[in-house]
């Protein structure tokens, strides 16, 4: 097993004005990723990635997911493009499904969410590589586009889900997997074996999160988290307590073949930045020992 990634998740139960400090707070305490949300209706991924790297200087800033029925394939490739030549090497662009009752709210539900990733991603892969796309799909339709300032590098596209059939396709069609933030390290190694299974090759790597909290109510207060997220508490999902016993959590992801893991602080954390830093100087030491 190698040394896992370790990041912190912005998630929208915090504002979007709290974003700027905690970018900064994660930059100073060496954390390797930042990963913020666009959930409906609440943040934008796309700004609050930009912003982010716009603040920063090294720390790795993935967006998970953005829904592709909100977005034009064009527009997203234009978007993830200009991003990754501002900022080369320092963005992970991450796409689903979309919660599909939000969908329906803002009136883009589809009839295959499946069939139209896949569209998305295909089409995206291609435009980001800079060549001219025309395809008439269900519904992605592309008339010779060809973005004038492509990306000068790869940018990592990665697919996120939970069924079966959309970990296979993230094995087929992505760089790497994000997974839902509730997780026990055997769901974690479950999902990643249907994604290999899919096709993913020996440089795909695996996004968990782990919902996380110290302090004296630490668990208490993962517990209150988890039902938030649609978990129970007792299941071994999370982790409570001192650097040691969140270490182990990320760790524990790790072994079941999380490359990256994000921890999320609870909504009631009363000191996000300090938090942050305990991460970067308590427990991103006792990952890289092992």
């Amino acid at each position: 097993m190698t040394t896992p990634r370790l990041g912190i998740a912005f998630v929208p139960t915090h504002a979007p004005e709290s974003l700027r400090r905690l970018a900064t707070t994660a930059e100073d305490a060496g954390l390797d990723d930042l990963w913020v949300w666009e959930d409906c209706f609440k943040q934008s991924g796309l700004a609050s990635a930009a912003a982010a790297l716009a603040w920063t200087e090294r720390v790795r800033v993935g967006i998970g997911l953005m829904p592709a029925p909100l977005r034009s394939t064009a527009i997203t490739a234009m978007e993830v493009a200009t991003l990754a030549r501002m900022f080369p090497g320092r963005l992970v662009a991450g796409f689903g499904h979309g919660v599909q009752e939000w969908m329906g709210q803002a009136g883009v539900r589809v009839a295959s969410p499946l069939t139209l990733l896949r569209e998305h991603a295909t089409a995206l892969r291609s435009l980001l590589a800079g060549e001219e796309v025309t395809t008439d799909g269900r519904y992605v339709t592309l008339d010779a586009v060809r973005l004038d300032w492509p990306p000068t590098g790869p940018v990592p596209l990665w697919l996120g889900g939970s069924g079966p059939r959309t970990l296979a396709l993230a094995g087929e069609l992505g760089d790497g997997l994000i997974l839902t933030n509730a997780l026990t390290p055997e769901d974690v190694r479950g999902a990643a074996a249907v994604a290999r299974e899919g096709g993913a090759g020996p440089g795909f790597d695996v996004h968990a999160t782990l919902i996380a909290a110290t302090g004296p109510d630490a668990q208490a207060r993962v517990d209150r988290e988890l039902p938030v997220w649609g978990a129970e508490p007792g299941r071994g999902i999370g982790a409570a307590g001192d650097a040691q016993a969140v270490a182990a959590g990320v760790l524990a992801l790790a072994e079941a073949g999380a490359t990256a893991v994000a921890v999320q602080p609870t909504a009631d954390e009363p000191d996000v930045e300090a938090f942050v830093r305990f991460l970067g100087r308590e427990v991103a030491p006792l990952l890289s020992s092992r």
